[in-house]
Order: C-alpha cells, then sequence, then structure tokens
C-alpha cells in the first residue's frame, strides 16, 4: 500500500504515454499546455510562502522551490534539444544529472521569480516554434546518450507537455494535503 501512495505521489498523472498516432488536435493540444504552463504554475506558487516552498512534495522528493528550478533547468534542455534536432541530423544530445543540478545552492535557496519569468519567456518560444513546424519538421529527432534512444520531435511535444503538468500536480497535489488556500 505505502509503494502504491509513493507511487502516487511521484506520478499524480501516471508517467507519460506515448500516444498511438500523433494527430494534428494532440499535437496542438499539448502546444497549448506548454504555452500555459508558466502562467498555471505562477497562478500555484506565487502566493506560497518560503517554509511552504522549502516543502518536500513527497517523502525524499524535492522541495516545491527544486522543482520550479527543475521546470525550468529542465525545458531549458527540451529548446536546445530541439534546436538541435531542427538545425542536425539526428544529433545526439548532452544530457545533464538532474538530480546533481537540483542539489545545487541556486536550486535549494534561490527566489522563484526569476525562474517563473525564465519560464515564461522560455515557453514563449518554446511554443512560438512549436507553433510553425511542418510535418517533416515534427518527424526530426535526436538521440539520447543514457538509453541510445531515438526521439521525434513530435513526442517531445507530448513529453513537456506532461512534464509541466506533471509537475505542477505535484505541487498542487502537496498545497491540497496541507489544506494551503490561496
Amino acid at each position: 500500500m505505502e509503494n502504491l501512495d509513493l507511487e502516487k505521489l511521484k506520478y499524480p498523472i501516471g508517467k507519460f504515454e506515448v500516444p498511438k498516432e500523433f494527430t494534428s488536435k494532440y499535437i496542438l493540444d499539448r502546444i497549448e499546455e506548454i504555452s500555459t504552463f508558466p502562467e498555471r504554475l505562477k497562478k500555484e506558487v506565487t502566493p506560497l510562502n518560503g517554509e511552504q516552498l522549502d516543502t518536500q512534495y513527497r517523502p525524499e522528493g524535492w522541495t516545491v522551490r527544486q522543482v520550479i528550478h527543475h521546470c525550468a533547468e529542465s525545458h531549458m534542455n527540451c529548446y536546445i534539444r530541439l534546436k538541435w534536432a531542427l538545425t542536425e541530423n539526428n544529433p545526439i544530445i548532452k544530457p545533464y544529472d538532474e538530480k546533481l543540478w537540483s542539489e545545487m545552492p541556486d536550486n535549494l535557496t534561490m527566489p522563484i521569480a526569476p525562474t517563473l519569468n525564465l519560464l515564461e519567456g522560455l515557453h514563449f518560444r518554446l511554443a512560438y516554434i512549436m507553433k510553425n513546424l511542418s510535418q517533416v519538421d515534427l518527424e526530426k529527432s535526436f538521440i539520447h546518450p543514457e538509453n541510445n534512444s531515438e526521439y521525434r520531435i513530435q513526442q517531445i511535444i507530448g513529453m513537456y507537455a506532461w512534464h509541466g503538468n506533471h509537475h505542477l500536480a505535484q505541487i498542487v497535489n502537496l498545497k491540497n494535503q496541507k489544506n494551503w488556500k490561496q
């Protein structure tokens, strides 16, 4: 039972599932989720105080502050990977150790406002690029060296929409669990 509860805390919306088909509607809906993520996140986290921001969303998990900074770091990597896939032939991307990044001083103590501002501009750019992709562009890909897997841009769009929603749900669940009202 405890493992099920921990799994639900880790993945409140479930794990990302690759759709059987990448329809135009699927792609446009995911781009809209990416576009609106910074505003949805800001709405949930701006009212939080320092103690709340430094609360772990689950046992042995990151704090809300770390989750916010992680989203920016992960989505910056997405932006760079997207540009590589669009400008190079199936490049091998550089991975990063998100756990080590999360333990750096900026992720542990830095205010969230600069990161929320960064996410706003970054997601505007991501959505702008994504809305202007051709069908050929959506099929372009990169190789992730950790598992030597190929990821197509259409899949990346779905993954990063899920990623934002996933972390936002972790924060919302914590707020509900702690009864933190806005």
